[in-house]
């Protein structure tokens, strides 16, 4: 079952690129006491993924944090090389956090899994953006298909703030 607004992010370990390399990342050290925009993606660098639903969240970074959010967040089902070349490509590694889940461990936890392996991806994560407040779902928008960026993109997440 998918999670819910009003449940707990699960906890999970994601990797991130740190000065010195691959980097863990724990859910206990990203949402406690800090309100978190949480996007999910089925492929860093896949069309929509790179030039529709990072570049809003990218573009409304200063607006998202004037509205109190504290951390931004973007996670896929994608090694942490892949995940940096995509923050520094895209030029939003400073702005955003780039949380690889490559076994999917924190998706199939969400609930939020996705069968890509018709396209040869495997398992990825659905299209979603979440409203994260001391680590409780407060909002979820689920896109219905893959391909597409509009509940789950910025411009929603800024109106549900």
């Amino acid at each position: 079952m998918a999670i819910q607004p009003g449940d707990t992010i699960p906890e999970a370990t994601f990797t991130t690129m740190g000065a010195d390399g691959p980097t863990p990342i724990k859910t206990g050290e990203i949402f406690p006491g800090k309100k978190v925009v949480l996007f999910a993606v089925p492929g860093a660098f896949t069309p929509t993924c790179h030039r529709n639903h990072l570049p809003g969240f990218l573009e409304n970074h200063a607006v998202l944090k004037e509205k109190g959010v504290d951390t931004i967040a973007v996670v896929s089902v994608n090694d942490v090389f892949v995940m940096n070349a995509w923050a520094e490509a895209s030029g939003a590694k400073d702005k955003i956090l780039f949380l690889a889940d490559g076994s999917a461990d924190f998706t199939k936890a969400m609930g939020l899994e996705l069968d890509a392996s018709g396209f040869g991806m495997g398992t990825r994560s659905k299209r979603y953006a979440a409203i994260v407040e001391d680590g409780v779902v407060k909002t979820l928008n689920v896109e219905d298909a893959p391909g597409q960026a509009v509940a789950s993109g910025a411009a929603a997440v800024l109106e549900a703030l």
